[in-house]
This record gives C-alpha cells, sequence and structure tokens, in this order.
C-alpha cells in the first residue's frame, strides 16, 4: 500500500472509485452525495488528493486542505472491492500526519447523518462530534479530533 499525491492520469480511477463507493448510499439520500460528484480534476490540480493505491492500482483516495487551526478532510472513499482492509484508517493517520506538517491541531469532517456507519465509526478513532446541519440539501454530521 503506497499513499501518493493523485496524478492527473488518476483522474478516471478517483471518480469511478468514489461512484463505487458512494452507490449506495444514492437510495438513503435520494440522490447523489456530493462527494460522488466532485471536482476531482480541480483538486489534483490544487494538491489537495492523495490516493492509496495497491500495485498501481487505485483503491481509494482523501481529499484534504489546511482550514484554519486544523487540517478540513473534504472527501475520503474507499472503493469497495479494498474495504474492511485498514485503508480507510491508513488515509485517516495520513491526515493526521499532514496536519502535524502544516502546523495544525486537529482533523475536522463531516459525513452525511444517513451514513450510519461513519457515525459508529469515526467515533470509534477519537472523533467527537460538534454538530448537525442541513448544507446543500443534505443533512451533514460534523466531526472533530484534536491531535
Amino acid at each position: 500500500m503506497k499513499i501518493r499525491p493523485a496524478r492527473v492520469d488518476d483522474l478516471a480511477a478517483i471518480q469511478n472509485c468514489a461512484r463505487r463507493a458512494y452507490a449506495h448510499i444514492v437510495d438513503r439520500i435520494g440522490r447523489e452525495p456530493a462527494p460522488m460528484v466532485a471536482d476531482f480534476a480541480g483538486q489534483i490540480v490544487n494538491g489537495i488528493i492523495h490516493v492509496v493505491e495497491d500495485q498501481r492500482r487505485v483503491c481509494g483516495f482523501i481529499v484534504l486542505y489546511p482550514r484554519g487551526d486544523h487540517m478540513h478532510i473534504e472527501n475520503i472513499a474507499i472503493d469497495p472491492a479494498f474495504q474492511r482492509h485498514g485503508l480507510g484508517t491508513a488515509l485517516l493517520e495520513f491526515a493526521e500526519q499532514q496536519a502535524h506538517v502544516h502546523g495544525r491541531r486537529a482533523i475536522e469532517l463531516y459525513t452525511n447523518e444517513k451514513m450510519t456507519e461513519n457515525l459508529e465509526f469515526y467515533p470509534r478513532l477519537g472523533y467527537v462530534e460538534t454538530g448537525r446541519s442541513v448544507e446543500d440539501g443534505f443533512s451533514r454530521v460534523y466531526f472533530r479530533k484534536e491531535l
């Protein structure tokens, strides 16, 4: 497993990964979630997306950048074929490393309230729920982890 900055030639693999990772959520929320249709090309150009690969195959990705006192995770996705192998946790650990590199003292992220798996997963890793709101028509749950 290797985590590296995304390249332009990763675009199709990232888009496919997002579609596969979030496909099961569409029925729950009634439409494609924002992370499924993000501007991945722009994120690659801006250097805010990293991929996790196994034998040169993109298995997942994370979109993160400094914001205020924390690193903000905009999106994290693992292709279902590679889930339950610790890749999501590895990407979250990478985010913590990046927070330290950028002098940030916390990680913040949000998830859709209907992604109930995430509502259980993030607290197990030390994330604390900080609020809920409707944003862009999505019911979001916000989390923060102090480092």
